[in-house]
């Protein structure tokens, strides 16, 4: 399951992922990962969840991302939720059709490893794909 969270700055995308970060780490047996562009949830989010600051990889593109994603996956197959705040900036494109390739793969290995994800895109709904808008 890919669940796809977008909307502009400003918006409150970080906010609700923090919300549902925290859900999980109560409801869900397995390890809860965040992937993020930076350091800003640091003292948000419960020290129960593996933060991961994407800058301190050099993550600077969907296949770089896929790679640290099935890394991280390979070290811990506990894994129950991936969520990767802010996409976008994090593979540094904005590139619809390959954010829409990248969530599909999302999707695939999502149901093989039964690990759910939830992604945000700082973009207003409106400018995506309609592959996008299947995880919306």
């Amino acid at each position: 399951m890919v669940r796809l969270i977008m909307g502009t700055n400003g918006a409150g995308k970080t906010k609700q992922l923090i919300e549902l970060i925290q859900s999980s780490v109560a409801a869900e047996a397995g390890s809860v990962v965040c992937i993020e562009p930076s350091k800003d949830m640091t003292y948000d989010i419960s020290y129960n969840v593996r933060l991961v600051n994407a800058s301190e990889y050099n993550v600077d593109s969907f296949e770089c991302l896929r790679g640290l994603i099935s890394g991280l996956y390979a070290g811990n197959y506990d894994i129950s939720h991936m969520y990767v705040d802010n996409l976008c900036k994090i593979a540094g494109s904005s590139d619809w059709q390959a954010v829409e390739k990248f969530l599909n793969w999302l999707d695939r290995f999502s149901e093989r490893n039964m690990v759910k994800f939830t992604v945000t895109i700082s973009a207003d709904e409106s400018v995506a794909t309609e592959g996008m808008r299947n995880f919306l």
